[in-house]
């Protein structure tokens, strides 16, 4: 993702075949069980995680994670997300 997210890489975000790396998979699945199940994120987890992140690259991905989980539930709790999404 260097370059950036295109429109065809995050409509690939729900299909079980995608052109995600290794390290997007397992990033996009640590964000959703911070996200969702975060009660269940184990030891066999973070061992997963630690076979292509360092120390350094896990903790600044959970605190990313965790800042826009965070910014997310701000706005759902102040009103403040979008009523509807505009299309051209």
């Amino acid at each position: 993702m260097e370059n950036g997210l295109t429109e065809a890489k995050i409509s690939e975000l729900d299909t079980p075949s995608n052109s995600y790396s290794k390290r997007e998979r397992l990033a996009l699945e640590y964000a959703e069980r911070l996200a969702v199940d975060h009660h269940n994120i184990d030891d066999a987890f973070f061992a997963r995680l630690h076979d292509v992140f360092n120390d350094a690259e896990v903790l600044e991905l959970g605190m990313m994670i965790g800042q826009y989980i965070g910014f997310g539930r701000l706005l759902k709790v102040l009103d403040l997300e979008p009523k509807y999404c505009p299309t051209e």
